[in-house]
């Protein structure tokens, strides 16, 4: 800068070049017109520095302004720490199983894909009607009808972190509650196993350092979970029946999604992705039998995850279900 008078640098660089190129514009006069929507950075340099800075400072920067949005855009797998606190360094989730590969009827996913589509979509409906703009799923089934792989999926649909919470590594309410307050925005809470992961005190027997059934209500539905927004909470169970009835209620779990056992179209989806097939002699044998047998999507799984011919592992599906 020079009597008032500050030279421009403009430098851009397209993603096949290597280096920098640079646009100098002398004799400018510099006018601050940003709009106030966009943040920036005032860098001021003796020209003695001018190699050091175009040559190397600039590259580095945009190298990592690159790296941190390609990391902002992976989705992360939080876990719980200690005394109200996640983890600080969070793990990348890169599980590739999606709506388009996971194994459950196709009726049940067309549903859940509707629904997650209009809770994306619906922020003017949820301030319209004065609720948090969140939605709670209770997924429950027999173990192996793909409750975990379900929450994995709507995680990559929605590209959400997940916040894996185990409540028996809670110590008491208000570690619950600092714990929901530390969530990001667009973020999935996953509560497994919600029947026996932890002994929840009722209302008439709550103790001092346990989360508590009113706790764990209070967190989820009370006024702290108005702190957040574009929420999702997720829990599993095997045992439906076990759960107390303030839990599941209508109004406090948005959708109960049954997981059951294998049906035809579950099947159809693990036969391409583990045979790379659609239709053969033998589906019409299989979709009887699938009807008269209760047998799991892991089952079914297993079975062709043994290296063979699509026909014998077809014949041994047969076997396996008669």
């Amino acid at each position: 800068m020079k009597n008032g008078i500050t030279h421009r640098v403009k430098a851009g660089k397209s993603e096949d070049d290597k280096r920098l190129a640079f646009v100098i514009n002398k004799n400018q006069e510099y006018e601050r017109k940003l709009r106030p929507e966009i943040r920036s950075y005032e860098l001021s340099f003796h020209r003695k520095h001018k190699e050091k800075i175009l040559n190397s400072y600039l590259p580095y920067v945009l190298e990592r302004g690159k790296a941190i949005k390609e990391g902002n855009l992976v989705a992360k797998l939080h876990k719980h720490e200690c005394e109200g606190y996640w983890k600080r360094e969070a793990m990348n989730f890169n599980h590739p199983i999606s709506f388009k590969t996971i194994a459950i009827d196709s009726k049940l996913k067309k549903e859940i894909i509707d629904d997650l589509d209009k809770f994306l979509n619906g922020k003017e409906f949820y301030e319209k009607t004065g609720r948090a703009w969140k939605r709670e799923y209770l997924l429950y089934g027999p173990p192996g009808t793909g409750k975990s792989s379900l929450i994995t999926a709507m995680a990559n649909y929605l590209n959400y972190d997940i916040y894996d919470l185990d409540l028996a590594g809670v110590d008491d309410n208000l570690d619950l509650k600092n714990l929901m307050l530390r969530m990001n925005n667009l973020s999935l809470l996953v509560v497994e196993d919600i029947d026996c992961s932890i002994e929840l005190q009722n209302r008439e027997e709550g103790e001092e350092n346990k989360v508590t059934l009113p706790g764990l209500l209070n967190a989820t539905d009370g006024l702290w979970s108005c702190c957040n927004e574009e929420r999702i909470i997720v829990f599993t169970t095997n045992h439906k029946e076990r759960l107390d009835p303030t839990l599941p209620r209508p109004g406090r779990m948005d959708m109960h999604i049954h997981l059951s056992y294998c049906t035809f179209s579950a099947f159809k989806q693990l036969a391409f992705n583990y045979l790379g097939i659609s239709h053969h002699n033998l589906f019409q044998e299989i979709e009887g039998l699938l009807g008269e047998v209760r047998v799991t999507p892991a089952e079914i799984a297993e079975e062709l995850t043994k290296k063979d011919q699509f026909q014998r592992a077809l014949a041994r599906i047969c076997q396996f279900l008669a």
